[in-house]
């Protein structure tokens, strides 16, 4: 597996998010058997960045993690994110990234995650309630106390990248990047790559959709939050499927699987990009890592490139609105 820079770490350019291990997507649906199998095998193939959070279960994805972990702690390059559960009273969805909170909040990981560092802390969402400089004031006395190696920011816009970077170096950016969702294209991935900030996209595969294993809205469980996502509805997941067509034709000139070409357009964006494609599953893992082997031509770069915009938004509304712009 090839290497890059997130900043000053060094990880597998191709990660593994666990989120969908323990929440979100068909929640009474989690084997943690096959889950820990998963990051094991991840761990096999190369990967060393693992990419989890504390509102994941709440709580239950980090104590998966930490549990997978024991014996491989030091093989990894191990992310955790605070921000949306508040410790202080607000409860879980509470955008809280008050100093006080950030200090119970890493300890709790810590403790879940069964280790005495983190090697990348990400901020969740900017809280609009608490200056970012007094947030990346406590993330830098953290990193002083050797309870994190180095600080993140999630969905963060450009002016509070530079202002938390002003403060302390910010060594990666996480946020919605991939065939489907291009925004960081126009403004957040010019000033990263200004600021010598790596760059880590979630749901690079667009949550499921690039694989092309979803076609209809009916096939996804009514527990499961893309169910009521407004890419998925049923009158925008027919309109997305020609953006996984177009990619389909690629994958089979290549002999690849479709999710595959959509990782592979990541990788080829530039050597400071890490996706963290989520699986729960064995087989999956070992398909996205494929990825790190394919190259595109620069003619099907091309055609990626002008793919049809996304139908509908990424998120309900009321979410959309934690997203800074």
């Amino acid at each position: 597996m090839k290497r890059i820079k997130l900043g000053s770490l060094e990880v597998s350019r191709i990660g593994l998010g666990t989120m969908g291990m323990s929440s979100y997507y068909t929640m009474g649906q989690q084997n943690e058997a096959e889950s820990i199998r998963t990051i094991h095998k991840a761990i096999d193939l190369g990967v060393t960045l693992i990419d989890t959070a504390e509102i994941y279960g709440p709580y239950a994805n980090e104590e998966l993690v930490g549990k997978a972990l024991k014996g491989k702690r030091d093989n990894v390059v191990l992310a955790t994110k605070f921000g949306l559960i508040s410790h202080l009273g607000g409860g879980v969805d509470g955008l809280d990234s008050s100093p006080s909170n950030i200090r119970l909040a890493v300890e709790g990981s810590l403790k879940r995650l069964g280790t005495d560092y983190i090697d990348l802390y990400y901020q969740h969402r900017v809280d609009p309630n608490t200056p970012i400089e007094d947030t990346i004031g406590i993330l830098a006395d953290l990193v002083k106390e050797g309870k994190i190696r180095s600080i993140g920011l999630s969905e963060a816009g450009v002016s509070t990248i530079r202002r938390a970077h002003s403060i302390h170096p910010i060594s990666a950016l996480q946020s919605e990047y991939s065939l489907w969702s291009r925004d960081p294209e126009a403004e957040i991935l010019p000033v990263l790559r200004e600021l010598g900030i790596g760059f880590v996209p979630y749901s690079p595969l667009g949550r499921g959709f690039l694989t092309g294993q979803i076609t209809s809205n009916d096939q996804i469980a009514d527990d499961d939050f893309r169910k009521n996502s407004p890419r998925f509805s049923k009158e925008n997941i027919a309109m997305n499927l020609q953006i996984v067509q177009q990619v389909e034709l690629i994958a089979k000139e290549l002999n690849a699987k479709i999710g595959q070409v959509a990782l592979a357009w990541l990788l080829a964006q530039g050597n400071d990009i890490a996706p963290i494609p989520g699986t729960k599953r064995v087989d999956r893992v070992e398909e996205n890592v494929g990825a790190d082997l394919l190259t595109l031509s620069d003619a099907q770069i091309k055609v990626l490139n002008n793919l049809t915009p996304a139908s509908g938004e990424r998120y309900q509304e009321a979410y959309m609105g934690t997203i800074e712009k």
